[in-house]
């Protein structure tokens, strides 16, 4: 059975929070959309808000799956899904606690490819664009 990663897709209706990995591990120094791994007997909405609570001391809340692929990492095959997900605030004014980064910023959606973004999130990308165009239009 693959394993399970989640995304937060976290968008205030003009940029997406981006986070910068540390510099350690084999994706270190490269930039994500939030998340992690979903652990043993955990729905992807807990394994949400775990992550952001863990990684950015933030409770957030989490809206639909809008986005989904499949990738290998060290030859174990994983499923990631892209979620919706709505932070209390900004991290402007009052900074996220980061655990896991080194910093964190609001890309526009078209500068995310110009970034060193990691292999899996580049995956889910063009599904994050498409829904974000199709909600912009509605």
């Amino acid at each position: 059975m693959a394993k399970s990663s989640i995304a937060c897709i976290i968008f205030n209706g003009k940029n997406i929070l981006v986070a910068h990995r540390n510099p350690t591990g084999q994706m270190g120094g490269r930039w994500e959309f939030p998340g992690g791994k979903v652990e043993e007997g955990e729905s992807d909405e807990e394994a949400i808000v775990r992550e952001m609570q863990e990684e950015f001391g933030i409770s957030v809340s989490v809206g639909k799956k809008i986005a989904e692929a499949q990738f290998t990492h060290n030859g174990k095959v994983s499923d990631l899904h892209g979620y919706l997900v709505r932070v209390p605030h900004d991290g402007i004014a009052k900074k996220y606690t980061l655990t896991e980064h080194s910093e964190y910023k609001w890309a526009a959606p078209a500068e995310i490819p110009t970034m060193n973004f990691v292999d899996s999130d580049m995956l889910i990308y063009p599904q994050v664009m498409k829904f974000l165009a199709d909600s912009i239009a509605d």
